[in-house]
């Protein structure tokens, strides 16, 4: 029985240390995980708040149009000044240079809306908004 008992207590001791290397190996594997996981998690945050980017761009494309399948048309201000590049096939061509022009609050493009007073009412707001779309004002 002694015989039993000692290739019974040599099977537990070696199950015990299978268990044992398991635990580490689980335990490793989800460190790992957890490793990984906040990489990505910074790159992603990185990317989304742009912390790699904090100063101004000195390049701002202002527009674009599409002249061909390939070939766009764009306008860029570089230093307050405006280049209308010719871009396709792999080439990048200034066509033009001229100033930009001076910043204003209105945009020319926007359309003028009526005018609100700060102490009208909605009912007056609206009224206004409908006399102007329809025309009236």
């Amino acid at each position: 029985m002694n015989e039993t008992a000692a290739g019974d207590a040599e099977a537990v001791v070696a199950g015990g240390e299978a268990l044992i290397g398991l635990a580490t190996f689980g335990k490793l594997a989800f460190a790992l995980l957890l490793i990984v996981l906040i990489i990505l998690a910074t790159g992603f945050l990185v990317r989304r708040l742009r912390l790699g980017g904090l100063h101004t761009a000195a390049i701002k494309i202002v527009g674009s149009i599409a002249v061909g399948p390939r070939e766009r048309v764009v306008i860029v201000e570089v230093a307050s000044t405006w280049l209308v590049l010719g871009v396709g096939n792999g080439q990048v061509s200034r066509l033009h240079r001229l100033p930009a022009p001076p910043a204003s609050q209105d945009d020319p493009a926007a359309p003028a809306g009526p005018a609100f007073d700060p102490s009208d009412s909605f009912a007056t707001r609206f009224a206004k908004a409908l006399k102007h779309n329809a025309g009236l004002q």
